[in-house]
């Protein structure tokens, strides 16, 4: 059944309200985020199928970043669908301290997907929660107070998560929201790299510098690291870096939190991006495709060693929704759907596919600076010129109300029947983890055939090409 024929089953204003009532309410009464309110107009999105999602008006749309690089099986999988019926009718709350059959069975699981050595677990609701658990975890465990973390990283919006964000988001809650404890890091990016070092003559200075931090730091619990960069471009490290930095956290005594609530779950190609480097974490955090965002869950996995210390000594940490059976049984079920559907293996052989695709794209319009990703996760990051690669938009324009070109490409790409996560700069290709070459075809022709509006501002000596890519 296609999306359009599940729309047409619907009963006819079922709510009561109108489509414009329903826009409306909810810009009038909810916030929009990380946004000027006076810009938000929301669509009606109601329903969705596979890769595709529907607006009220019964227009599909291919979701080429996954709504927010969360739904990795793709949308209305039946499995997980009936594993939340399941449970609610079997059991739809129980309290954290008391054992169920459904957390059982996914820390079971658990032990089969995630990083060799993690093997405790707290269940939270959200990626920002998990991150604030790690800190927690961290701080008791090593007696310690401070947590190293990167630029050009997102960790989450809560005062803890934000704090130790490093792009410009925690600009707004500080200076009392960068919180104490939290010092900044350069971040990998090959690209712009931020000691203006070349990679491999570099020596991978990024990660010597964290280590230099860490000698003139006192009181160092952890560093927090996303494997791959998310939302602030899709920034993949060298082979060397987390080789380098397991290293160097070991011989200080330091622990390393990957924060993987984008990059796991198949996304790059592995169950966990840190499967590509065979580094594990001290501490693995993650979200998102761990229920392909169906219902919200994080988990924050130790090792035992970490679960070891907190036999005789008090874990100070906990929340009313931890472990919920309604959160836990959809993970379960999106384990097993990826298990027989091989979604992982899927992710790792389109990548090579996509990466021809993108590279062509970049050879036909000067405006690409770079695409970089694993798996089924890329960025497109455009630039005024290659030579300088100065981006189009900055973040001091995103706050300031500036437009961001971005942004208007992908209002046209909207219009034209598919969403794409844009960012001050660049987009972010995620799809889900069952798109068909032939979709992603389509989403990458789209994404063509608006970039003139980029071309057009370039100053790269580049003449653009007209053929098509596709």
């Amino acid at each position: 059944m296609s999306p359009t024929d599940t729309l047409a089953t619907l009963p006819e204003n079922m709510h009561g309200m109108t489509t414009e009532e329903i826009c409306d309410l909810t810009r009038k009464h909810n916030y929009g985020t990380w946004r000027f309110q006076k810009a938000w107009n929301p669509i009606q999105i109601v329903d969705a199928q596979d890769c595709y999602i529907v607006d009220a008006n019964g227009k599909r749309y291919l979701d080429f970043s996954s709504q927010l690089m969360c739904m990795n099986l793709g949308h209305k999988n039946p499995a997980v669908i009936e594993a939340i019926k399941q449970q609610a009718e079997e059991l739809p709350y129980a309290m954290p301290g008391y054992a169920t059959a459904t957390r059982a069975e996914l820390s079971k699981l658990l032990l089969e997907v995630l990083p060799e050595g993690l093997s405790k677990f707290f269940f939270t609701t959200s990626g920002t929660e998990a991150n604030e658990a790690a800190f927690k975890i961290a701080r008791m465990y090593t007696g310690k107070s401070k947590i190293i973390a990167r630029y050009r990283s997102y960790h989450g919006s809560t005062t803890g998560s934000i704090a130790a964000t490093g792009d410009p988001r925690r600009w707004a809650m500080e200076p009392g929201g960068k919180g104490p404890g939290i010092v900044f890091g350069p971040e990998v990016n090959c690209y712009r790299c931020p000691i203006k070092h070349t990679y491999p003559s570099c020596g991978i200075a990024c990660a010597d510098y964290l280590e230099h931090m860490v000698r003139n730091e006192s009181d160092v619990a952890a560093i927090i690291v996303e494997p791959i960069v998310g939302t602030n471009g899709v920034l993949v490290p060298p082979d060397e870096y987390f080789p380098r930095l397991r290293k160097i956290c070991d011989e200080y005594g330091v622990l390393m939190i990957a924060d993987e609530v984008m990059t796991g779950w198949g996304r790059t190609g592995k169950w966990f991006a840190m499967d590509h480097w065979g580094v594990a974490p001290d501490i693995l955090v993650t979200a998102k495709g761990i229920t392909s965002a169906y219902v919200p869950l994080g988990l924050c996995a130790t090792t035992q060693k970490i679960a070891d210390f907190f036999i005789d000594h008090y874990f100070a940490h906990g929340h009313t929704y931890e472990a919920h059976p309604m959160t836990l049984a959809p993970a379960v079920a999106t384990i097993h759907e990826m298990q027989r559907l091989n979604l992982v293996d899927r992710a790792a052989e389109l990548a090579p596919y996509v990466e021809a695709k993108l590279k062509a794209l970049k050879e036909k319009h000067p405006s690409i600076g770079d695409v970089r990703g694993k798996g089924l996760f890329w960025a497109v990051d455009l630039v005024k010129n290659r030579d300088t690669k100065e981006p189009f938009n900055t973040y001091a324009d995103k706050i300031a109300g500036i437009p961001a070109l971005v942004d208007q490409i992908a209002a046209k790409m909207m219009a034209d029947g598919v969403t794409i996560q844009s960012w001050v700069s660049h987009f972010v290709i995620a799809p889900p983890l069952i798109i068909t070459k032939e979709e992603l075809d389509h989403g990458i022709a789209t994404l063509d055939r608006y970039l003139y509006l980029a071309d057009e501002k370039c100053t790269t000596g580049i003449t653009p090409q007209l053929t098509s890519i596709s």
